[in-house]
């Protein structure tokens, strides 16, 4: 990835904590709700927290990982991607920073068309 300029890196750390912070909201609502199961025992909802935990845990390092000018415009995808930014919100960035933003959020987010080769008509020689 290309670094971004000055003026967008200063835009991007507060969005950067932003989207941090909404992350972890999230983890924590998880959190506050499998803990107020009390339809499990107190282990099992230990159990499913501490597993919770883990695969946030592989989740948020990808997405948060190094703050760097080089890494942010992968970050600014990742947190359009996982829902921690709105479009409004990147407002503040370079309209062509989020022209590209947008444009990779739009791609992503395509369903994938499946072409069944199998059920394809292939007509036969004769």
């Amino acid at each position: 990835m290309h670094d971004i300029s000055q003026a967008d890196w200063k835009v991007f750390k507060g969005l950067r904590q932003l989207a941090l912070e909404r992350f972890c909201a999230q983890v924590l609502d998880d959190v506050a709700r499998i803990s107020s199961d009390h339809a499990k025992s107190k282990h099992d909802r230990y159990v499913e927290i501490y597993r919770l935990m883990q695969e946030r845990d592989r989740k948020i390092n990808p997405i948060f990982d190094f703050l760097r000018r080089s890494s942010a415009v992968r970050q600014l995808y990742a947190f359009r991607s996982h829902d921690l930014l709105t479009a409004e919100e990147l407002k503040p960035l370079s309209p062509e920073l989020r022209q590209r933003v947008e444009d990779f959020v739009q791609t992503f987010n395509q369903p994938f068309e499946v072409i069944d080769e199998d059920d394809e008509v292939n007509p036969r020689a004769g």
